[in-house]
Parts: structure tokens; C-alpha cells; sequence
């Protein structure tokens, strides 16, 4: 799952400094970052659920994940605007109550089995989730000392994998297994997200009762050459397109994986929905993984080894058949662990005070999962399961070129 950037941030004020006792705020972020995980991730069940009980097509059964990702590109700096008015404890509070707002709509979308208005509750629920983010993420780096920051928010981040990873066996036990039976109803989903719903206004009262710094963004220097226009750094700009690419492909991939798995294997999709949870898991794993590797060899050359090996696994499953090719596809996730976070620190670099600007664009970039994940929808539609993967091993290749000359260490050079 992808995270929005994190905001340079200064303490401005801590209401427990004087204790310092942060861990009931830390174990709340960790609860909020299980939860958007979940939720975003419980989108790769909802696809071929969708598909059957509605009989979809692929590319129409993508537009779940197109109009949840779509939301990152029209609301990530919205969201910005409204937490810097109402504050980042009030901005996350805000955030729960929109996502639960969100999934409670899927119960009169459930009623009346309308697709529309699922697509409409799940975009409410993203609106939600991204004003979660656009709020939650610089608590991380003040609760706590300074030195320590990368590591808590490295930690919050595994926590928020965590729910990637049991999303899927949720979403298998409570909705997959009832497709059968399901019929042309889309009752399935009707208590999994009242349920979802009642946790996340659960979770915003005890949010609003807990007592948090208050923080602001802050400036991060004089930008590497004294360029006036953020768009005149080619690492940035480049890094952009990087961004895009990955989370279209990761997101594309764990959409239609089930699907995927249970033509592969030949067997029924609540099965084949158990290896979208070990693709999500092996994320977690690398990035634990990573967190070591990164400290001995250089970012850039990782993440060109990284999409190497994406490529190579998505070609080697797409030409062979069986457990191989299901278990190459879900070990690409391995591979995206640390691709987003390289991508992020390499666009950034130099930036200064230009550093916060640029994460709201970077946060657009995140649309990528709609646009590539329906675009692949289309392409299973009309060719086979080899030409559909065709378009993230593309996504991997820029990435790929990113890391290997994209991304130049200098920001003085101009495009």
C-alpha cells in the first residue's frame, strides 16, 4: 500500500512533554495505520466479487480501484488545505468519520445491489483515508525524539502492512466465500462494513480524547541551486513518473492476482484470494529486509535491481503455468517493498524548503493506481493474461530506468 509523504514538521507544542509519555498516541497511530491498510487493501476482494455478482468485465470491475485511487489525485492537496485550517487531531478525526461515512453507505448500495453506489461509497471512504494521511503522518515524527523518527515511522508503516496482509483473509473468509451463494445479491459486504464503520467511529472518539502535540510545517532551507520553479528539478520530475508507475503496477497486480491465481490454478477465487495476502505480506517482509540492505548500498542502485527483479518475476510467471507462475507474481511484491520510499527520498533530494510543495505533487502521483489498474482491466478484456502483465513490467522499466540515470545525485542540472 502506498503511503502518502511525510511533511517536515517542527514541534510546536506537546501537551504530555513534560511525561513524555507518547505511548498511547503511537499505539492509536498504529491502530489508524492497520486500518488504511485494511481498507485498501479489502479493494482487492471487492474486484472479483464485483465481477461475479454483477458480471462485470475485468475493466469495469477495475473501476473499484479506479475511483478509490482517483481520489488521491483530486483530493491530496484539498486534504492539505483543510488540516492545515482545522488542524492535524481534528484533520484525523475528520478523516475517520469520512471513511466511516463511506462504508456505511455500502449498506443501501448492498439493498438496493447498485454498482454505482458502491463506487460512490468507496470513494467517500478514500476521501476519508487520504485526509487520514495527509494528518496522521508528521504525529509520527514528533512523537518521540527527533533521532529515532525514521525508525517509529518505519515501525507505524509495518503496522500499516500488517493490515494489507490480513485484509485479504477477511475478505475471503467473510465475502468471497459467500460469492456462491450470493447470487445477483451483494449482501456479502453488507456487515463486514457496518462493522468496518462502527471500529472507525470507535477509533475517532477515543482520537478526539486523546491529548496530542500540536504541530506545523515548517520550511527545510534554501533549495541545491537556487532554482525558483520546483518544476526545474529533474529528480522531482522524473521521480513523479517513477511514483506513478509504482503504485499502478502494485496496485494493478493485487487487483486482478485473484482472478489471476484461480485461472492459473484452476480453482475457486475465495482460494486463489489467500495469495493476495502473502503478496501484500511479502511486503512487509521486504520492507524489513530493506531497512537493512539500504544501509549498505546505495538507494538508487536498489531500486534498479528491485524493478530487475519485478520484471523478471512477472515474465517468468506469465511464460510458465502452475504454483511457479502463481508464486512468481506474488513475490513481486517482495520486490515493491522499498520501492516507494527510495522513490520518494531520491525526488526529494536537494529540495529544501521546496520539500513540502513537492510532497503534495508526489501525492498525486498515487492516481497511478487507478489509471494503470483499469488500463490492465481493458487489456484482459480484449488479449490474454501474458499481454494484460505486459503493462506493469512497462511501469517496472521506467522504474528501472529511474534508478539506473532518472535520478541524478546533482539537482543542479537542469532538464
Amino acid at each position: 500500500m502506498a503511503n502518502l509523504p511525510v511533511q517536515e514538521i517542527s514541534l510546536k507544542k506537546a501537551a504530555d512533554t513534560a511525561s513524555g509519555s507518547y505511548g498511547p498516541a503511537l499505539v492509536s497511530l498504529a491502530v489508524l495505520y492497520f486500518m488504511m491498510g485494511f481498507i485498501t487493501c479489502l479493494n482487492d476482494t471487492l474486484v472479483p466479487f464485483f465481477k461475479e455478482g454483477f458480471t462485470l468485465t475485468y475493466s469495469e470491475s477495475s473501476l473499484v480501484q479506479f475511483y478509490f485511487f482517483l481520489t488521491y489525485g483530486v483530493m491530496s492537496l484539498p486534504a492539505g488545505k483543510v488540516v492545515e485550517r482545522v488542524g492535524y487531531k481534528k484533520g484525523m478525526v475528520l478523516g475517520f468519520f469520512i471513511a466511516a461515512l463511506g462504508a456505511l453507505l455500502f449498506y443501501p448500495a448492498a439493498v438496493m445491489h447498485q454498482y454505482p453506489l458502491f463506487l460512490a461509497a468507496l470513494f467517500v471512504i478514500a476521501v476519508g483515508i487520504v485526509l487520514l494521511q495527509v494528518a496522521a503522518n508528521p504525529y509520527i515524527t514528533v512523537l518521540g525524539p527527533a533521532r529515532t523518527a525514521s525508525s517509529r515511522l518505519t515501525l507505524i508503516q509495518g503496522v500499516g502492512s500488517i493490515g494489507t496482509t490480513v485484509a485479504p483473509l477477511f475478505g475471503a473468509h467473510f465475502i468471497m466465500s459467500r460469492l456462491l451463494e450470493a447470487g445477483a445479491s451483494s449482501d456479502a459486504v453488507k456487515y463486514p462494513y457496518l462493522g468496518i464503520a462502527a471500529l472507525l467511529i470507535l477509533i475517532a472518539f477515543a482520537v478526539s480524547m486523546l491529548k496530542l502535540p500540536a504541530i506545523k510545517a515548517r520550511g527545510g532551507g534554501v533549495p541545491m541551486g537556487g532554482k525558483k520553479s520546483i518544476f526545474s528539478f529533474r529528480n522531482l520530475k522524473l521521480g513523479v513518473w517513477a511514483l506513478f508507475f509504482y503504485v499502478g503496477a502494485e496496485v494493478s497486480i493485487g487487483t486482478f492476482l485473484t482472478n489471476y491465481v484461480a485461472d492459473t490454478l484452476q480453482v475457486a477465487e475465495e482460494q486463489a484470494n489467500t495469495y493476495v495476502a502473502l503478496y501484500w505480506g511479502s511486503m512487509l517482509v521486504g520492507r524489513l529486509l530493506g531497512s537493512f540492505v539500504l544501509k549498505s548500498f546505495k538507494s538508487s542502485s536498489v531500486l534498479a535491481y528491485s524493478a530487475m527483479a519485478a520484471i523478471f518475476l512477472i515474465a517468468l510467471s506469465v511464460n510458465t503455468s502452475g504454483y511457479l507462475a502463481v508464486w512468481s507474481m506474488v513475490a513481486v511484491g517482495l520486490c515493491n517493498s522499498v520501492m516507494f520510499a527510495i522513490v520518494f527520498s531520491l525526488s526529494v533530494e536537494g529540495l529544501g524548503s521546496y520539500t513540502t510543495k513537492a510532497s503534495g505533487i508526489l501525492s498525486t502521483a498515487i492516481v497511478g493506481g487507478a489509471i494503470v489498474s483499469y488500463s490492465q482491466g481493458v487489456l484482459i478484456d480484449h488479449f490474454t493474461w501474458g499481454i494484460a502483465f505486459m503493462l506493469p513490467m512497462v511501469c517496472y522499466l521506467y522504474i528501472l530506468f529511474y534508478g539506473i540515470s532518472g535520478y541524478r545525485h546533482s539537482t543542479m542540472e537542469r532538464m
